[in-house]
């Protein structure tokens, strides 16, 4: 089926498009997802969620937008904005009630994945964030053959320290290199707690194996983010945790690897 103008026209003013992957659940994708968009837009860029993950959508209460209903224009769906500078888009914004489930089968989920990314009219923006399901299956593939033809920056990997996770962390390697994905890094998320009490550090789920992995597949390492209940409090109450918390232990690993996404994207600009 060929592009039609209005659908190339909905992404026409995004500059960089960047996929956060996981081939574990529960890793925290879209915790990285939430804090490199707030990141991204404190150093004054403008920036879209898409949130891709059809049956566990957590973007829209991470950023206390829940309640919020999309509309429609003349070319297409118009996004959820928070502020002036985040756009969001969801199934969870679709959903009649919040506690429904999403019990689909394949097509149908990849034809709404087709319709997110050529039907809602994002406007300008400096990055589009992808917020994925786990795995490698039929969802990752439509949303990389959708978004194949407009700007794709590449893709950021996320991983908990413990070898179960890496493993499949690293099936999804595999899948960005078959897809033709560029890796511009892995990111090692629960990586220690840091008691707030006295500041030291314990690796509750190990420690090492994102960095590991990254350094054994040839990819940068983007960092290690702490457990930091700081954070949590901030996803749960949907508050901005880098504008309040710029003294938590996870502050400085979060702001380094927006800041190595910037310098990722203005060297491909």
């Amino acid at each position: 089926m060929e592009e039609t103008a209005g659908e190339r026209a909905n992404l026409a003013g995004v500059r960089h498009i960047l996929l956060v992957l996981s081939g574990k659940g529960g890793v925290g994708k879209s915790t990285l997802c939430t804090e490199l968009a707030l990141a991204l837009r404190h150093a004054g860029k403008r920036v879209g969620i898409l949130d891709v993950d059809l049956c566990g959508p957590s973007i829209p209460r991470m950023l206390r937008a829940q309640d919020s209903a999309v509309h429609q224009c003349d070319s297409g769906w118009v996004p959820v904005f928070v502020g002036q500078d985040i756009a969001l888009m969801s199934i969870g914004f679709l959903l009649e009630r919040p506690d429904d489930a999403v019990v689909w089968r394949g097509p149908k989920k990849n034809a709404l994945i087709k319709q997110f990314v050529t039907d809602v009219a994002w406007g300008e923006l400096d990055f589009l964030i992808v917020d994925t399901p786990p795995g490698t299956s039929d969802e990752h593939i439509s949303t990389v053959e959708a978004l194949r033809p407009y700007q794709l920056l590449g893709a950021v990997l996320v991983t908990t320290p413990q070898a179960v996770s890496v493993g499949d962390v690293r099936r999804e390697l595999t899948f960005c290199r078959k897809a033709g994905l560029q890796i511009l890094g892995i990111v090692e998320n629960m990586s220690g707690f840091v008691c707030p009490h006295c500041f030291e550090c314990t690796n509750i789920f190990s420690k090492g194996g994102g960095e590991e992995l990254a350094k054994h597949a040839g990819v940068p390492f983007l960092g290690c983010v702490p457990l930091d209940p700081q954070l949590s409090q901030s996803l749960e109450e949907g508050r901005d945790f880098i504008q309040e918390f710029p003294k938590s232990s996870a502050f400085p690993a979060l702001t380094h690897i927006a800041q190595q996404i910037l310098d990722t994207s203005q060297r491909s600009s």
